[in-house]
């Protein structure tokens, strides 16, 4: 299929590994100019030169000018952003109860608050030109709650409600706003909740990964690859009518429609 985004330019956030890394890859691949970020400038520019065309940036977004800084520097290299990546890292594992009460301002400060900067010096763009995509990497805790990621699972469900609005706003724009959520792919950050899950289980990593894949109906973890072929196209002129969704690439594990 015919993805219609070859020249467009594409900023991904926190993609120097990780979900954030195969998501830039694959628009890479796809002929996009990609703007590769994250908070270690050498790392995003060592990981653009793999890329057909590419730059990177070195940018804290959680600081209140970083997004600025940011889109700033995209632009100046490749001109107004088309599509835009919102990621960032997760809060750290905890239940409800586990909860500080500074913790959940914080969750919803990383996760919207610095959403919310980015779109605002991109959407104006996307809206005069009528063409634009944005695509955020979620979590399946939007949809069925994971106990131990309370934080994550709050702060991404606020998330989810701020872009179902937003989309509704700018669709006659011809700008699609749509959120991506991952189930158990392997990544580094799976790798950590892993490990830190069989610690309090009191059994190997291995066997936490084992159980795990055994309650996705597809016996396995997704790759970084086929999460990114999904937001590829979530990302195209091929998926020009879908917005204001939130759709799962979870192997079928959510126990959701």
């Amino acid at each position: 299929m015919e993805l219609g985004i070859a020249g467009r330019t594409a900023l991904v956030c926190a993609s120097t590994s990780g979900l954030g890394r195969a998501v830039a890859e694959a628009l890479a691949r796809e002929g996009a100019r990609v703007v590769v970020s994250g908070r270690r400038e050498e790392l995003a520019r060592g990981i653009a030169a793999e890329l057909p065309s590419a730059t990177g940036v070195g940018v804290d977004l959680l600081t209140p000018t970083g997004p600025a800084r940011l889109v700033e520097r995209a632009t100046a290299a490749f001109g107004p952003i088309d599509i835009l990546v919102l990621n960032g890292p997760g809060p750290r594992p905890a239940t409800v109860t586990e909860i500080q009460d500074h913790e959940l301002g914080a969750s919803v400060d990383s996760l919207v608050t610095t959403h919310h900067r980015l779109l605002s010096l991109t959407l104006p763009d996307m809206r005069r030109r009528r063409w634009g995509r944005v695509l955020a990497i979620g979590s399946s805790a939007v949809t069925a709650p994971i106990g131990d990621l309370a934080l994550s699972g709050i702060g991404r469900t606020a998330l989810a409600a701020y872009l179902k609005m937003l989309a509704t706003e700018v669709a006659a724009d011809g700008v699609t706003v749509n959120m991506l959520l991952p189930g158990r792919i392997a990544t580094g950050r799976v790798e950590q909740l892993d490990a830190a899950r069989a610690a309090v289980a009191g059994h190997t990593v291995g066997a936490e990964r084992a159980r795990s894949a055994a309650r996705i109906p597809m016996n396995r973890y997704g790759s970084p690859e086929e999460f990114a072929q999904s937001a590829a196209f979530l990302c195209s002129e091929a998926a020009a009518y879908i917005t204001g969704t939130a759709l799962r690439c979870d192997g079928g594990q959510s126990p959701v429609l």
